[in-house]
């Protein structure tokens, strides 16, 4: 009888290490989830945060350059009153103006083909706009015109600010890109299906104000 007691007290001493096993292997991975959801928390909140502050600093380049096609709108119809023979000029120029405003990318498609298209369209713009300055020399009254000489002044300083804006623009996607790529980042980018953004190339001398000297 108590050699059966024995086996008894031992047959619950085993099942009760069993389920303590099991219960500690359950607390381990649910602790294991437990902070392995909270790691995916953050990176994912963190790279939301970097991916936003890439897609609202491009809305920010994109606005500055409508500024200037706005701009330079108000620009050849200052001209059209001293230039009136020169209508291939100025047609040439609204018409760039017109492909430049037209072409917008959505932050999501912030590729390498897309940010060129668009930067074509720009600098077909600006070589348009130095051949309408050209023009200009050629009309002294209209080289001292207060309207044409404050349109001037305020080209330049939107050129100046988009500078700055594209500067920015390349650190936000920078900043972006490293996040995605560092581990353990990547495997969360990856799993979350966040994609690197390209940077802004901007042509040589693209900083610089399309202007002629007086």
């Amino acid at each position: 009888m108590e050699e059966l007691q024995n086996k008894y007290d031992k047959n619950l001493k085993t099942k009760g290490a069993g389920c303590l096993g099991a219960t500690m292997l359950i607390i381990i991975i649910g602790i294991f989830l437990l902070i392995t959801s909270f790691i995916a928390y953050q990176y994912y909140n963190g790279l939301v945060t970097r991916e936003e502050k890439v897609n609202a600093q491009w809305a920010q380049v994109e606005t500055q350059y409508q500024l200037r096609a706005d701009l330079i709108n108000n620009l050849v119809s200052t001209v059209k009153g001293y230039a009136t023979h020169e209508q291939t000029t100025l047609t040439a120029v609204t018409e760039a103006r017109s492909k430049a405003s037209s072409i917008t990318i959505s932050p999501e498609n912030l590729n390498d083909e897309s940010i060129q298209k668009f930067e074509q369209a720009q600098g077909e713009l600006k070589s348009s706009l130095q051949r309408l300055m050209v023009v200009v020399e050629q009309y002294p009254n209209l080289k001292a015109d207060q309207s044409f000489i404050m349109l001037q002044s305020k080209l330049s300083q939107i050129e100046d600010k988009i500078a700055t804006e594209r500067s920015l623009f390349n650190e936000f996607a920078k900043d972006y890109n490293v996040a995605i790529r560092k581990f353990p980042r990547n495997l969360f980018a990856k799993m979350f299906d966040f994609n690197g953004k390209s940077y802004f190339k901007a042509a040589e001398g693209a900083d610089k104000v399309p202007i002629v000297k007086f």
